[in-house]
């Protein structure tokens, strides 16, 4: 089969490899989307990161080079022993988080927390980027109709913003700041709205992501290049949000996040930063707000009671609409051309997705 296996910085190279076998307990999925994440970008512009290097993932032993993709879906190509409830033909989605199952956090059923957390197409076990891959059967997420594969592939991003809305506390009525409007801050945005948000305000320095989400529900966007957005929340909100929520990642939106939000407010932190940042805790003690990570979503055995379940549902009826998120398609074969059309900052592009069969 074909993959899109990385050997390092901006070296990513379409090969073909042996099918992994399916085991008891796994199926074998013909990749239908997966979609390029900022994780895959920053692998691809800057790392190895988090993809091991030299030393193998203590769960699946593996490290360079490994193939990539996590955000997936396909249809069950085949099955292993012991699965009886995902025929072949069967539309999923992949769910890429696997814990090791023994840690502290997996022993409490917080699996996404685990000590060792694998996720498929960084730390081993094959990637979404490739003609087809073997995971666990407990994973796999069946497809309702009316939620296509491509829209499948992006269960995962929605599920990040789902949990990270629940981390929250958003309830019926509260305004909310969503700082960046990638696809987790436009996801956040759905979310929050179909929470039962009042206004929701999304920072964004980017037009097209601004105009996206006004299209998706925003009440007021801003420009923070050309307005203070702090200035701007507080005097829309007479004071601040009641949740603010910083997808962005950079050191200037966290402090605006924390002062956009209301005297004993609460921060959600849901991007992935890289680096450690310049903050004054002042603004979060003497107002008393809360600060809150929110990483990922329930995985391994949960899969198919937790976020992932939920997002399919909410795709399903409506309340989170994936189709205005993908920008860009391209076939397995030129998969750098999307990490390079997402690298270019005046190219527009929100989410680009992989298709194995073009």
């Amino acid at each position: 089969m074909r993959a899109a296996v990385y050997h390092g910085r901006e070296d990513v190279r379409i090969e073909e490899l042996d099918e992994d076998e399916v085991g008891p307990g796994e199926v074998r999925v013909d990749v239908g989307f997966c979609g390029i994440c900022g994780t895959d970008i920053h692998e691809y512009a800057h790392g190895p990161v988090t993809i091991p290097d030299g030393k193998p993932h203590p769960v699946t032993g593996e490290t360079l080079p490994v193939t990539l993709g996590h955000e997936l879906s396909g249809t069950v190509a085949e099955t292993g022993e012991g699965v009886d409830d995902l025929p072949v033909g069967e539309r999923v989605a992949v769910n890429p988080l696997f814990s090791c199952g023994t840690c502290r956090y997996c022993e409490e059923g917080r699996y996404a927390l685990c000590d060792s957390l694998v996720s498929l197409g960084l730390h081993g076990r094959g990637g979404g980027f490739a003609d087809s891959v073997v995971v666990p059967a407990e994973n796999v997420v069946s497809l309702p109709e009316g939620v296509s594969l491509e829209e499948a592939a992006l269960v995962e991003p929605l599920s990040v913003a789902v949990h990270a809305v629940r981390r929250s506390g958003v309830t019926t009525g509260d305004s909310v700041a969503v700082f960046g409007a990638g696809p987790i801050g436009l996801g956040v945005l759905q979310a929050a709205v179909a929470t039962g948000a009042g206004d929701v305000y999304v920072i964004e320095p980017r037009d097209a992501r601004r105009e996206r989400a006004e299209a998706l529900g925003a009440t007021g966007t801003v420009d923070p290049a050309e307005r203070d957005p702090v200035r701007f929340v507080s005097a829309a909100t007479e004071g601040g949000v009641d949740v603010a929520i910083d997808a962005a990642g950079t050191e200037p939106t966290m402090t605006q996040a924390v002062r956009a939000s209301k005297k004993a407010g609460t921060v959600v932190i849901v991007s992935f930063f890289g680096r450690e940042v310049e903050f004054n805790p002042d603004f979060v003690m003497m107002a008393e707000r809360s600060v809150v990570g929110s990483f990922g979503y329930a995985a391994g055995p949960l899969s198919r009671r937790g976020e992932f379940a939920a997002t399919i549902g909410m795709l399903r009826d409506g309340r989170l609409d994936a189709r205005p998120l993908v920008t860009k398609r391209v076939p397995l074969g030129d998969v750098t051309e999307g990490f390079r059309a997402l690298l270019d900052p005046d190219g527009g592009h929100i989410k680009v997705v992989v298709d194995p069969g073009e």
